[in-house]
């Protein structure tokens, strides 16, 4: 009975998951620009190791995928390429132990996001997604 997918619901919970990632990027990203300020942010990346302009990539993603997500424009492939984003933050936050109220932030909530981003891959759009023509790099819509 219950062993499907309710087809007049689901496009909903895509749409509240996709909103709700949008949402939560776009924050992550204010926090970036408007709390730790962009050179604070470098500095940071530096820091732990990574190059500095990867912070200027990181910010750009999130806004952007953000953006995006929130839209349903192209909500699959954004979710993907969000994915080596929270796994540069889940590798960040690794040492620190299991739950994110660990100093420095445990682990468990990168790994959540990127779970979400494969769920919301596999889901696609849902409901009121903006349509746009495929990337031809996902190739044609012909079967």
């Amino acid at each position: 009975m219950y062993d499907t997918i309710d087809t007049r619901t689901a496009p909903y919970a895509a749409l509240l998951l996709r909103v709700t990632l949008g949402i939560a990027f776009l924050a992550h990203a204010g926090l970036k620009v408007f709390v730790f300020t962009i050179p604070g942010t470098v500095g940071y990346f530096e820091s732990i190791g990574f190059p500095g302009f990867f912070a200027y990539l990181v910010i750009l993603a999130e806004v952007g995928g953000g953006v995006a997500l929130i839209a349903g424009a192209y909500t699959r492939l954004i979710s993907l390429l969000l994915v080596p984003v929270m796994i540069g933050a889940l590798l960040q936050h690794t040492g620190n132990g299991w739950l994110f109220t660990a100093e420095g932030g445990g682990w468990e909530f990168p790994a959540m996001w990127l779970a979400l981003l494969f769920v919301q891959a596999g889901l696609g759009d849902g409901a009121y997604a903006v349509k746009l023509p495929r990337p031809a790099i996902l190739g044609t819509n012909a079967a």
